[in-house]
């Protein structure tokens, strides 16, 4: 087995993999992202060749040259199936695989199909998708809704080993906890929204923020060093799923594998959805969730708007404590727990196919 991945999410990958499976091999792959911005129309978008049009051009490069890398290093390897889960590094490997006609199997997490799983649906040998089949496109004779696999170790607490888990991060049992991150890779404007707000929530609640290794030295120097009931981390590579089982809260983007994490957790839950991305999927991951008055949603640019609604919509949540736990039950019934094994399933038939 072999795990391939962009060099800017390899550093990452390998702590998560050497942490599963230190024998599972992490391997880096050319590639690159058509921009597209959801709030920004595409004549702006065509105006601004520095950020936009040139790396377009120059990541259009780049795919082919992962193309070229997937198909020789396939060759050379010759795996039984290809898994990919719809992020641009997939696009280069799942057109080799097609190439190669070595079986792929396409997991779409989020609501809205990515460009990525789009492309690839059109030869792949089946398709998991993370919410219902009615989100997708796909040819549902190879679909199936199977949810997200997430690890076992997400699993709701009770409140003595909630109590634990603070206590194994630092932070006092008897205090709430308040855990914010932007994801793998951070999120700047939810880092700066919880650094202005720590004077003023920091008197009720603790709070962990995961930064994103790419922002910690400048949150570092802004953010107090010195507070029990702070602590500053660049990115969690281990235990993830204690210390979000610590939280009280959580204030995250809506990316779908951690929304489900969350959901099997039964956590009470903001999120706050990068609305520029592609076809504004986390908006419609959001969706999903607020819909069922599962979640909390809030808009960052509402939260830049005023300084003050971060904390307060923190804060909202423990003021009706039936109310919140209410929620965060409701989000648990979109836990999918078997989805590991039901896409396990699917690889190895697609295998036998």
């Amino acid at each position: 087995m072999q795990f391939w991945c962009d060099s800017k999410f390899a550093p990452q990958a390998k702590g998560i993999i050497g942490n599963f499976d230190s024998k599972v091999r992490v391997q880096i792959i050319s590639s690159g992202k058509l921009r597209r911005y959801n709030n920004l129309p595409l004549w702006r978008q065509l105006l601004r060749p520095v950020s936009i049009v040139l790396p377009n051009i120059r990541d259009m490069l780049l795919v082919g040259v992962g193309f070229l890398q997937s198909v020789v290093r396939l060759i050379l390897w010759r795996p039984d199936a290809i898994f990919t889960k719809g992020g641009f590094v997939c696009l280069p490997v799942g057109l080799a695989a097609r190439l190669l006609k070595i079986p792929l199997i396409v997991h779409d997490s989020d609501a809205h199909p990515g460009l990525t799983n789009r492309i690839l649906s059109r030869f792949a040998t089946a398709i998991a998708t993370g919410a219902p089949l009615n989100f997708y496109p796909y040819d549902h004779r190879i679909s199936r809704y199977v949810g997200i696999p997430i690890a076992a170790e997400f699993t709701p607490l009770s409140a003595f080993k909630q109590a634990k888990a603070k206590q194994a991060f630092g932070f006092n049992k008897d205090k709430p906890l308040v855990v914010v991150t932007g994801g793998g890779l951070g999120a700047s404007r939810i880092n700066m929204a919880t650094a202005k707000s720590l004077n003023v929530l920091l008197k009720r609640v603790s709070v962990a923020l995961i930064s994103g290794t790419a922002q910690y030295d400048e949150l570092k120097s802004l953010t107090p060093q010195d507070n029990a009931d702070f602590k500053l981390y660049p990115f969690i590579e281990k235990d993830m799923a204690v210390l979000l089982g610590a939280a009280d809260i959580v204030v995250t983007r809506a990316g779908a594998t951690t929304v489900l994490e969350l959901a099997a957790l039964a956590k009470p839950t903001i999120l706050i959805p990068n609305a520029y991305l592609t076809g504004g999927h986390q908006l419609k991951n959001a969706a999903v969730y607020a819909e069922k008055n599962a979640v909390v949603v809030l808009g960052e640019d509402d939260m830049e708007a005023d300084e003050k609604l971060f904390a307060d919509t923190i804060f909202s949540l423990f003021k009706s404590p039936q109310k919140t736990q209410a929620m965060a039950k409701r989000f648990h019934s979109f836990a999918k727990p078997n989805a590991a094994s039901d896409v396990a399933d699917m690889i190895l038939a697609a295998v036998k196919r």
